[in-house]
């Protein structure tokens, strides 16, 4: 084991402890399957091109702010080619509309 790899072992074991003790739960992938966490790492990854890449941000405030902004508008207003050139919450709407119609439950 190099001295690097010891390093990173241990911020890893240390970011694990502050997770759970803040009642967080990691998501991590089955073996072998390098797709769990595919959506996921898309949406980061659209979220740093699109909101914070060449930003600068004077305080962890203003960034967070621009974050939820921007996650704001990707909800109700950006229009996603996966979900039919609608946005989620039109998605969702038009998906809990159809449901009701053919009398399914649906939970909020």
């Amino acid at each position: 084991m190099h001295h690097s790899d010891r390093g990173s072992q241990y911020a890893a074991r240390h970011y694990r402890k502050v997770l759970e003790a803040r009642g967080i739960t990691v998501s991590m992938s089955r073996k072998g399957n390098c797709w769990d966490n595919a959506p996921m790492e898309s949406a980061n990854g659209t979220l740093k091109v699109e909101c914070v890449h060449g930003e600068h941000f004077r305080t962890r405030a203003e960034a967070q702010q621009a974050i939820v902004e921007y996650i704001g508008y990707c909800n109700t207003l950006r229009r996603h080619s996966s979900l039919g050139n609608v946005s989620p919450a039109e998605f969702e709407r038009r998906w809990h509309a159809s449901a009701i119609s053919l009398g399914q439950r649906v939970s909020p």
